[in-house]
């Protein structure tokens, strides 16, 4: 028993204290549910202000950032050391102004070489120019002699048929007078053979003398004489005429081939006239050869130029990136030089402003590193198409910056006028709640309740919204509330409040809630 005893004791010790506190806890329970009733009973304290009105202007205010509108990178155009540069950050540079010289060498050298090749198409272009004028008389001629010569050739031929077919002619006529009088000799000696017998048979019978048989035998051997004279006559005029035939037709072939070999020499002396557009295809290939090693000049006289880097625009060097002695290639940016006379601060607009941007519409300007300074700028620049991420169109408002104060990359605040309501009916922002059922006012009623008030709203201002539906001039809003109000719930309303307090950031569209 004495070993259990202490644990006992503890065991009513602790009791009793679980006891002591939940008797705490149950009178601490009611104490709050008086004190919560009596709150119930005590009307919730508000601010009020009245439905009045007033003209709203509606004003978009952002933040941008501003911008040269003109930044160039000075590089270069050709692989080479860099022989002069003496600009650094800060300068201030004018347009045409010697910036960066690479060393030339090279490119003279290419310069020479181009020009040397040009020098050697244009006196191969001057030879064939000289030649070609000789070339086309000599061609002329030889066409003419070539004609002239198968004219006489074709006249050799008209002659040669001429005289062949006259000569076969005359010895056919020689043949045939021949065989004619070969004919006549044959019938003379028939007709002596005939008298020879007879005077033989007269001989014979004694009717005449010898002497007349001798005169017909001897007529008879005339006869024979004749007929083989006359015989051999035309056998010689057969001859005759076979040869005239032979040799006239002879002629008449090789007067023929003249006229062919004449033709053959006019067709190649034609055919050196047809080269006449090869020739000239071949004058406008070196013209083409000339015009083309002109333009190799012109190119390394161009990247000659390039080796002098001059300042496009007047402005000052933002960015040095190599120093004198290195060697560069193309495209390797040497210097950065920035316009800044004017500037461009670059903001980004809601989706439901940008209808309400215009260029020329009128800006103001401040920057955190130019305090009290105030500058007026106009919109330039509307970008057409939204950003897909953050459904904002990008606005440049520009801004004359003649005395440099302005320096690119700054922040700048910008506030522009969206819209303007004349004689709109007005409550505090504040007053104005959003829920699931849409926008709402909580109304003062004449019994001291708070009333719930569906409105639609219009244009909003810096520390107002407009309301078109929904309320009457004069009837009280609750701006301010110690706690959530319900609808019907007694309230005990304060001093009213008459203006608004400017808020900053975007003021050109209904809130959403407080």
């Amino acid at each position: 028993m004495k070993r259990w005893l202490p644990a006992v004791i503890f065991l009513l010790v602790l009791m009793s204290l679980i006891g002591f506190r939940l008797v705490q806890k149950r009178a601490a329970y009611a104490l709050g549910t008086s004190q919560r009733a009596a709150r119930m009973k005590v009307p919730t304290a508000v601010s009020v202000a009245p439905a009045r009105l007033q003209d709203v202007t509606a004003t978009f205010e952002s933040v941008g950032s501003v911008e040269a509108p003109l930044s160039v990178n000075i590089a270069a155009k050709v692989t080479g050391r860099i022989d002069f540069l003496q600009a650094h950050e800060g300068d201030r540079v004018r347009k045409g102004e010697v910036l960066v010289r690479i060393d030339p060498t090279q490119v003279e050298a290419e310069v020479r070489q181009q020009r040397a090749a040009l020098a050697e198409v244009q006196y191969r272009l001057a030879q064939a120019q000289i030649t070609q004028n000789p070339t086309n008389v000599s061609v002329a001629t030889q066409v003419a002699q070539q004609e002239a010569g198968v004219a006489s050739a074709q006249a050799g031929y008209n002659q040669a048929s001429q005289n062949y077919q006259a000569q076969v002619d005359a010895a056919d006529a020689a043949v045939a007078t021949a065989a004619a009088n070969l004919r006549s000799a044959r019938a003379n000696l028939e007709n002596a053979q005939a008298k020879y017998k007879r005077v033989s048979n007269l001989f014979s019978q004694g009717f005449v003398a010898a002497q007349d048989v001798d005169d017909a035998q001897t007529a008879v051997g005339v006869q024979q004489a004749a007929v083989d004279a006359a015989s051999a006559q035309h056998y010689g005029a057969q001859k005759q005429a076979a040869i005239a035939r032979t040799k006239g037709k002879a002629d008449r072939d090789a007067a023929q081939a003249r006229v062919d070999q004449a033709r053959a020499a006019l067709d190649y002396a034609k055919a050196n006239t047809a080269q006449r557009p090869a020739y000239e295809q071949t004058l406008s290939a070196l013209r083409a050869t000339v015009a083309a090693a002109e333009e190799g000049v012109k190119a390394a006289e161009a990247r000659r130029a390039d080796t002098v880097l001059l300042s496009p625009i007047d402005g000052f060097v933002t960015g040095r990136y190599l120093d004198p002695g290195a060697v560069i290639t193309a495209g390797q940016a040497i210097l950065a030089v920035q316009f800044m006379r004017q500037v461009w601060v670059t903001l980004a607009v809601p989706e439901e402003i940008s209808s309400k941007m215009a260029l020329a519409k009128p800006a103001t300007v401040t920057l955190d590193a130019l305090p009290g300074r105030t500058f007026t700028g106009k919109v330039t620049q509307i970008n057409p198409s939204a950003d897909p991420q953050s459904r904002q169109f990008s606005v440049r408002v520009t801004l004359d910056n003649a005395d440099n104060a302005i320096k690119p990359g700054s922040y700048a605040h910008v506030a522009m006028e969206t819209d303007r309501v004349r004689g709109a009916l007005v409550v505090p922002r504040e007053a104005v709640e959003h829920d699931a059922d849409g926008d709402y006012v909580m109304v003062l009623d004449d019994a001291g309740a708070a009333r719930r008030r569906n409105v639609t709203l219009g244009a909003a201002g810096i520390d107002v919204m407009a309301v078109t539906q929904g309320l009457r001039l004069g009837e009280k809003v609750i701006t301010m509330s110690a706690f959530a109000l319900r609808d019907g719930q007694k309230v005990s309303a304060g001093g009213e409040k008459r203006g608004g307090r400017t808020r900053p950031g975007w003021t050109g569209a209904p809130r959403g809630g407080q």
